[in-house]
């Protein structure tokens, strides 16, 4: 005998059940409540199997599922736990019934599918209210499979099972999983099929419920993405799918309360009638009149047998009037192309089935074509990459699910070339058809379109003679298909204008010759296509002879050849030329410019710290970081990049990217000097004092190091004057502390000056290096006593010769001022 149980149970825990939703504004159960059963027999079952309802709720519960729909629903408790125990947060879309458990996203965005949505709270799955307490502390009645039916309140398919005869078997021995359609699920179905459910209930009526049901107990957490389960209907599959945002589906309807515990099985309600399948998406491509233009398609490219196999798959299937809506030519030229017409319709085809009810939120599928869509929704509407195009969805096939959309989509694959140009190059792609270039593209050919931003193209080019318009865009169709994967630095691409364009690889950065590419390249069935930031200006001239027509570089020019450097400008190779202008130089005396000449070492040092190998576009660099070349010098150089600006040495550049045959010109307004450089601090600055820019800041990567002594005693200071060498050590008695302090700093006349001024203490050498930054009093302070852990401190005491300089005497740059001065490190290395 069975003995079936009914009773009330106050919850221990809000971690006891994680079970499905029941609302908070539901009467509580009472005994002339509780379905099948007479007043008495209610009443007696009410008060006394607690302990067996426990036991029976634990080994069932799925608290410690570890499904998405659990985890979801975990997420909607811990919302909706300041309402009381055990209550769920749900989203219900305005304007619809239709209600979600919250996700983290939906909850911060306060929509689903782009609509708003209200915050509902009601008692979680297992639970109820109590009269006069707060939240949800009391667990429902627990009953067998047909009493749980009225308790969840799917009272049309109790009502129908009882019809149907099918209660007594649900009310017996045995373990059930019932997915029931809820009341609402039940008046939304066709009413022709209603109909004739309940013209005949003893068979129609009750093969479509045994096709609702599993023959053992299934939770949530049971039902796993893409299995497939035997219904009790000749065992005819039911899917189902388990979606990381907590959607559990099965053969695309929703499970809206699931986890509802029976002493005989489990009840999971759901948001629609389950239609019998027993067809596959061929059966019903050949089947459906509206969808003959797709299955000429399918038939064409031999896609067709492959969605009568096995699968999971999701189709969007254009119907016929979407194929009428494309050009006839274009039509006709897939359709005639094997690989196209192959490509268009595997692009219409996932490897996965994505029910509709399962789209909350856009998210990306990769199609069998390769490439990949976008699948959203607005409203009850879904969107294919952001389209509203589907006027039926959720055809549920015994091998995936078909949604039937209005329009073609073409993937790039099957695309011609100039068909790739997308909103932003609207401007390349009109030029490219009123100037005849259009027709040069051969549907049997391969080409790549170098395509740049409609701002690209100023009034002045769009102005410009058409001839000289055509020969600039002929310039941006390279000759062969180049895709974004094939190509590397110092590659050369020929235009059908006959130019050889350079292409340069950059951390972060494609470019060739002075435009760099954005994102955004495709391939198509004839060619590629790459988006630029600018017009490509392929160069004429080399570096030479750039520097010989712009008269701004005169100065800079002569004293290149005067260096006997201009052969290495005018020979092919890979340079970066940082040339100053005239200005540079406006300080700078005839006499000056002779000291320099006659100077060939010094001079040729100079122009070499102007020059890197290697061409290095301005717009290339990552905007912000810092990048250090070498230069032909052996120094180094630093560069940045910060809004569209170049900075040299920290020095903006008057103008960039200057293209030439062998390398690039950037332009700067101050002559760069080579960092601890002898020849330069001993043979040329104490020569020529007015440079701009020779004492320019340059970035540090290392910190700079004072010297100082601190002499104790009472010694004997002689003052060395400008030009004077020194010749011998001066004798002293006077015990010296020699320190040396390491951190980051810059070396300028105001640090040495605030240096000089402590009481006891002498600055003779400031290293550069460090991050560049001015030392205040306290910092200064802070340095020579050694008190920050970030600075390297050693002392040294000698008590033998020494060399000092009063106050007065002038900068002292690596060693040297300018007149040559021995400082303590040339003394007494360390």
């Amino acid at each position: 005998m069975v003995i079936m149980t009914k009773f009330w149970l106050i919850a221990v825990s809000e971690a006891e059940i994680r079970g499905k939703s029941y609302n908070m504004s539901s009467p509580e159960p009472t005994a002339s409540s509780l379905p099948g059963r007479t007043a008495t027999e209610r009443l007696k079952m009410i008060p006394f199997l607690s302990i067996f309802s426990l036991l029976l709720l634990v080994v069932v519960n799925p608290a410690n599922a570890n499904g998405h729909y659990d985890k979801i629903l975990a997420h909607s408790r811990i919302r909706g736990r300041d309402q009381g125990p055990n209550v769920c947060a749900l989203q219900q879309i305005l304007g619809t019934k239709k209600k979600y458990f919250s996700t983290c996203r939906n909850w911060y965005q306060g929509a689903i599918c782009g609509k708003k949505t209200t915050v509902l709270y009601e008692c979680c799955p297992g639970y109820t209210r109590m009269e006069g307490v707060k939240g949800c502390p009391a667990v429902l009645p627990i009953d067998n499979v047909y009493g749980t039916l009225g308790i969840v309140g799917a009272t049309t398919t109790q009502h129908y099972s009882d019809v149907s005869k099918l209660r007594e078997e649900i009310e017996g021995k045995g373990s059930f999983t019932y997915f029931a359609p809820s009341n609402e699920a039940w008046n939304n179905l066709d009413s022709d099929i209603r109909r004739g459910l309940e013209s005949n209930v003893n068979v129609e009526l009750l093969n479509a419920l045994h096709s609702h049901m599993v023959n053992k107990r299934m939770l949530t957490k049971d039902l796993k993405n893409g299995m497939i389960v035997p219904s009790m209907y000749n065992n005819l599959g039911l899917f189902i799918n388990h979606y990381p945002n907590g959607v559990v589906t099965v053969n695309c309807a929703r499970i809206i309360h699931g986890n509802q515990i029976a002493t005989n099985g489990v009840v999971h309600v759901i948001d629609r009638v389950l239609t019998q399948i027993g067809t596959s998406i061929q059966d019903f491509i050949e089947a459906e009149d509206d969808l003959s233009s797709f299955r000429a398609a399918a038939i064409t490219s031999d896609i067709l047998e492959a969605l009568g196999r096995d699968g999971h798959f999701t189709l969007f299937a254009p119907t016929n009037e979407a194929f009428e809506k494309l050009p006839r030519g274009v039509l006709e030229r897939i359709m005639g192309d094997k690989v196209a017409s192959e490509a268009l319709m595997k692009y219409h085809i996932l490897n996965t089935l994505q029910c509709s009810e399962a789209i909350t939120g856009g998210a990306v599928f990769e199609t069998l074509e390769g490439n990949t869509v976008e699948i959203g929704c607005d409203g009850d509407s879904i969107t294919v990459n952001g389209i509203k195009m589907v006027n039926k969805k959720d055809i549920v096939t015994n091998n995936g699910v078909i949604h039937l959309i209005d329009q073609v989509l073409i993937p790039d694959s099957a695309k011609q070339v100039i068909e790739l140009a997308g909103n932003q190059q609207t401007t390349f792609a009109d030029l490219i058809a009123q100037l005849g270039l259009a027709s040069a593209l051969r549907p049997d050919g391969e080409y790549t379109l170098l395509a740049p931003v409609n701002n690209a193209f100023s009034d002045d080019t769009l102005s410009m003679d058409q001839r000289l318009l055509k020969l600039i865009l002929q310039n941006h169709i390279l000759k062969v298909k180049v895709g974004l994967n094939e190509l590397y630095n110092g590659q050369k691409l020929e235009t059908i204008g006959g130019k050889q364009l350079r292409v340069f690889v950059y951390r972060t950065a494609v470019c060739i010759e002075n435009s760099c590419m954005v994102r955004g390249s495709k391939q198509g069935r004839n060619g590629a296509i790459h988006i630029f930031r600018e017009i490509i200006k392929p160069a004429e001239k080399s570096l030479h002879e750039k520097l010989k027509q712009d008269k701004r570089f005169s100065i800079f020019l002569s004293f290149l050849e005067a260096a006997d450097l201009k052969e290495l400008l005018t020979q092919p190779g890979d340079w970066t030329l940082f040339v100053p202008t005239n200005d540079a130089f406006k300080g700078m005396t005839n006499e000056e410019k002779e000291i320099l000449i006659r100077n060939k070492n010094a001079l040729q040092n100079i122009i070499l710290y102007h020059l890197t190998p290697g061409v290095f576009i301005g717009k290339g660099f990552e905007p912000g970081v810092t990048n250090i070349l070498k230069t032909i010098q052996g120094s180094k150089i630093y560069l940045k990049g910060v809004n569209d600006t170049l900075l040299v040495n920290e020095l903006k550049s008057k103008e960039s990217d200057i293209m030439t045959t062998n390398g690039v010109i950037h332009v700067v307004d101050k002559l760069l000097y080579p960092a601890a450089t002898k020849i330069i601090t001993k043979v040329v600055e104490p020569k020529i004092k007015v440079i701009e820019g020779s004492l320019q800041p340059i970035i540090k990567t290392e910190g700079p190091t004072i010297t100082k002594m601190k002499i104790e005693g009472e010694p004997k200071f002689r003052l060395i004057k400008e030009g004077e060498t020194v010749t011998e050590i001066i004798h002293g008695g006077p015990e010296i502390k020699y320190t040396r302090i390491t951190t980051g700093g810059r070396e300028t006349e105001e640090t040495l000056k605030k240096l000089l001024q402590e009481e006891v203490t002498k600055v003779t050498k400031l290293i550069e290096g460090g991050d560049g930054h001015l030392l205040e009093d306290e910092e200064i302070k802070r340095l020579l006593q050694g008190g920050r852990t970030a600075f390297t401190k050693s002392t040294k005491v000698i008590k033998e010769e020494y060399q000092t300089m009063e106050k007065g005497t002038k900068k002292v740059t690596e060693g040297f001022d300018k007149s040559d001065y021995i400082t303590c490190k040339d003394l007494w290395p360390f």
